[in-house]
Parts: C-alpha cells; structure tokens; sequence
C-alpha cells in the first residue's frame, strides 16, 4: 500500500513539474499574479529578455508594478506595452486610469479615444471618458459617453448614476430621475 501511495506521489509530482516545464515564462508569471505573488510574476517577468517580450508582458509588468504603487514605473511599462502593439487596448486604458487618478484629464481623454477606437464594445474606456469629461466639467461630452457605456451595458449602476448626474448637471430633470430610478433599482440587484 505504501509502495502503491508513492508511486501515485510521484507519478503527480512529475507531472506536475513537466506542466511547469512546459509553461511559458508568461504563463507562470501570470499564475503567480492570479496567485497573488506580485514579487515570483516580476522575477519572471525580468528574466524575460527585453525585446523577446510581448505587449501582454508588459502591460502585467505595469500592473504589478501599480499594484506596488510604483505608478511611474508603470506608466513606463504600459508605454512600453504601447511601443511593441499600437493596436492592443489594454494598456491605452491602464495608462488613462492612472492619469485619471492622477487629476490628469485631458492625457486620459486622448488615450481613452484610442480604447474607444479600438474596442468600440468596450463599455468601460466610454464610461471612463464621460468621468474625464465630469472632471473637466463638459456635462454634454460625459453624457454622451454615458448614454454609449450604458448601450453597451446598462445593468452597470455606475453608469446610471453618472448619466443621471450628467442630465441633472444639463437640467433636464425627468431624464434625470428615470436613469436615478434605474439605478436604485439595480442598487438593490447587488
């Protein structure tokens, strides 16, 4: 029976190590950061040779490196995503939200219309210009990029909530309270 237990062991050890083994350096550092382990993915990812890495390398480089609070540091990785694929969105987004965050609008705003070009589904980089737009205080513009963020996806309370700020801001106030209305309503599905 023992004998019998350490062959099982061992038949799943070595598979396990041949999985690794077979893992890219990418696809490892992306199971350290789905695990949490934030310095196992940058070891990885930095022993990766520079121009051998992907857009997606970098682009998890620059959010490791937000999720340590090293925001320059990230922005550099997200502009370095850019440089290798000028067609990949993700990085576009994960910079304009750092400029968002950093009281930096209208530097989000251009990248957020390059998300917007890119992946015209993609009801959070509409959502994410109409909250530039709300901080530089152009209420049409933002209502806009709600009413498209919420054709794309309207069970998002959020983006309820702003477009009714947005319509209020604009005083029109029946629009207003119907989209308040529907966000309520959506509050309460949470």
């Amino acid at each position: 029976m023992k004998k019998l237990f350490f062959c099982l062991f061992l038949l799943l050890f070595c598979t396990s190590l041949s999985f690794a083994d077979e893992m890219t350096k990418s696809q490892q550092a992306i199971a350290f950061y789905n695990d949490n382990n934030i310095e196992g993915a940058i070891k990885i990812l930095q022993s990766i040779p520079e121009n051998d890495k992907t857009a997606e390398d970098w682009l998890l480089m620059g959010n490791l490196l937000q999720d340590k609070n090293q925001k320059a540091e990230a922005v550099f990785m997200f502009k370095r995503a850019i440089l290798t694929d000028k067609s990949y969105y993700k990085p576009y987004f994960n910079l304009a939200n750092i400029y968002l965050e950093e009281e930096r609008p209208l530097m989000a705003i251009d990248n957020y219309k390059i998300v917007n070009r890119l992946k015209p589904d993609f009801a959070y980089g509409y959502y994410n210009l109409g909250c530039a737009y709300l901080k530089l205080g152009e209420y049409k513009k933002a209502k806009r990029c709600f009413e498209k963020a919420v054709e794309l996806k309207n069970t998002e309370p959020d983006f309820q909530y702003n477009l009714a700020f947005c319509y209020k801001q604009l005083n029109k106030l029946k629009l207003a309270n119907k989209h308040l209305e529907f966000y309520n309503k959506l509050m309460e599905m949470h």
